[in-house]
């Protein structure tokens, strides 16, 4: 199946599909999603220009390391927008949406009871996506997401292993209570605590993942 190379190399990227560090070509890259090299040569341009790829004359192209200072700006966006958002969602969420969340939420426990953690991560992105956009602020969401591309594959590194996801669903249920019940106060005492318990321990990924990050020596 052909494929849009740009969304699919960012999506396997994120993912570690493909890995922080790993040299790609344009002739691997065509073969492996089946579009011709135009198309890939125009999104290793975005990406590059995205910081998600490095592209060395003489050298190769590779996939960039994952940066600490871009994962903490990430975090710090997305944690100042989801707030904000929040306590807007009280007010103005549309009632499609809160469906829409309701019917997400129900897909969320399903797959936490399946151990799907790679379904969860995509549930739980789509949970906040559906906020933003019954808020009316799907460029928000947007400018968010381009800034949380690092933090996303750390966030990728630490998935099966260190997450809680029974305790972020029962967090998702709180927030969408808070918002449904229209408690803007709550609903961003939820979201911070939420926040947090998804905060990630760099220090001890960048332990276990050396090559993966900037800046460390393997």
């Amino acid at each position: 199946m052909r494929s849009n190379g740009y969304s699919a190399i960012k999506d396997q990227i994120i993912k570690l599909e493909i890995h922080p560090g790993q040299k790609v070509t344009e002739n691997e890259l065509a073969e492996r999603f089946d579009v011709s090299r135009t198309p890939i040569r125009e999104a290793i341009v975005r990406l590059s220009q995205e910081g998600l790829i490095d592209v060395y004359p003489q050298r190769g192209t590779f996939v960039s390391l994952i940066d600490e200072e871009h994962v903490e700006e990430g975090r710090f966006m997305r944690e100042h927008m989801e707030i904000a958002v929040a306590r807007l969602a009280c007010e103005k969420l549309s009632a499609t949406a809160l469906q829409d969340l309701s019917e997400n939420l129900v897909l969320q426990e399903m797959s936490v009871k399946e151990k799907n953690y790679q379904r969860i991560f995509q549930l739980d992105e789509d949970f906040h996506r559906i906020i933003f956009a019954g808020c009316k602020k799907q460029r928000t969401w947007q400018s968010v997401q381009s800034m949380m591309v690092n933090l996303n594959r750390t966030r990728m590194l630490s998935l099966a292993s260190e997450y809680n996801w029974e305790m972020i669903l029962n967090q998702h249920q709180k927030i969408y209570e808070a918002i449904k019940n229209k408690k803007p106060g709550e609903a961003e005492h939820v979201m911070k605590e939420h926040l947090s318990l998804v905060n990630i321990d760099l220090a001890e990924l960048k332990e276990r993942y050396a090559s993966y990050f900037q800046g460390v020596e393997t």
